[in-house]
């Protein structure tokens, strides 16, 4: 189902959304955002790490690493020739897993807070916790614009052929993405049926669809003026035809079978618009779809799980009381 993208924003600004006010309006002092971690998290290298793919990844052959640049910052991963995922299995299991997606701008994976961190969370929560790390479209892969959606499918496949192992139940397993981890994740969700690579095991004939999905402030269309220009550029490549920019604005594919869904976003976010979520909600509800939202006054964009001493704090534990009820 293909919801008519002239009426999505308007609709989310008559009012189809609930959202929380973060600050108080006398608030003037702009919150900074985090600095990247200049070394890579002891937590990533000591974690299981699961690969995604038996063999080579999709189009092994073609793949070409991205420069390297001085000083870049060891929290932020590029160069992936063998995607995978690092786990963090519970103390206390409680039989759900939740595939973290981070951002980047499809340039890097953000493994710290949008990472290991918010794993640390979950795991502490009870889910069995997956953070991946996908293949950047800009290493020379052949058919960029579905290279991450490859990663992404056969994450979520690989996690219900394993969940006997992992101790989780096949028919709850959640996402959430960040920024263009939001994308991936929105994709995911609009996309889970697209033959986007060939079957390479048994693993490939199971379900793709996420039980439930987290946005947290998400790249949901790759059309202007919602667009950010960074990763439409990164992920579809230059002067992309408007049938590949559509087909991957996971917002107009909003439908029936989309998962419930649970958006958070800042409104002085200045990097990716907020009315990218108002947007994902009016489709949702114009589809009769579960959707809840909170939208802070303050926070900017690549806060992980909060500013600290902001209210944009209070979302993973509105998430987690959500993921109770979606996943019931």
């Amino acid at each position: 189902m293909r919801t008519d993208r002239r009426n999505l924003l308007g609709a989310a600004l008559l009012g189809a959304v609930c959202f929380s006010a973060g600050a108080s309006l006398a608030q003037t002092t702009p919150l900074k955002p985090r600095a990247p971690e200049m070394t890579r998290p002891a937590a990533w290298d000591a974690a299981e790490e699961i690969m995604l793919w038996p063999g080579d990844a999709p189009g092994r052959e073609s793949y070409r690493p991205l420069a390297d640049f001085p000083n870049w910052p060891g929290s932020f991963l590029k160069s992936t020739s063998a995607p995978s995922m690092r786990i963090w299995r519970p103390a206390q299991p409680n039989g759900r897993a939740l595939l973290v997606i981070p951002g980047g701008g499809y340039m890097f994976v953000s493994i710290a807070n949008e990472g290991v961190e918010v794993a640390e969370y979950f795991a502490a929560k009870g889910y069995l916790v997956a953070v991946l790390n996908y293949r950047l479209p800009g290493e020379g892969w052949p058919n960029r614009a579905d290279v991450p959606l490859q990663d992404a499918q056969r994450a979520i496949r690989l996690l219900r052929q394993r969940a006997q192992t992992l101790s989780i139940q096949p028919d709850h397993v959640a996402v959430v993405g960040f920024s263009a981890g939001g994308h991936l994740a929105g994709s995911l969700a609009t996309g889970w049926t697209e033959a986007v690579y060939a079957p390479v095991d048994a693993a490939d004939a199971l379900n793709a669809r996420p039980d439930a999905v987290g946005l947290i402030y998400p790249v949901l269309s790759l059309e202007a003026p919602l667009v950010h220009t960074g990763s439409r550029g990164l992920l579809l490549g230059a002067n992309a035809p408007a049938e590949l920019v559509q087909k991957r604005s996971p917002v107009l594919h909003v439908g029936a079978e989309t998962p419930p869904s649970f958006l958070v976003h800042a409104w002085d976010d200045t990097t990716v618009s907020a009315d990218n979520s108002l947007a994902w909600i009016a489709a949702a509800r114009a589809a009769q779809r579960p959707v809840e939202a909170h939208l802070y006054q303050e926070g900017g964009h690549g806060f992980g799980l909060g500013v600290p001493v902001s209210p944009s704090t209070s979302w993973p534990d509105l998430f987690a009381n959500w993921l109770d009820r979606a996943m019931e």
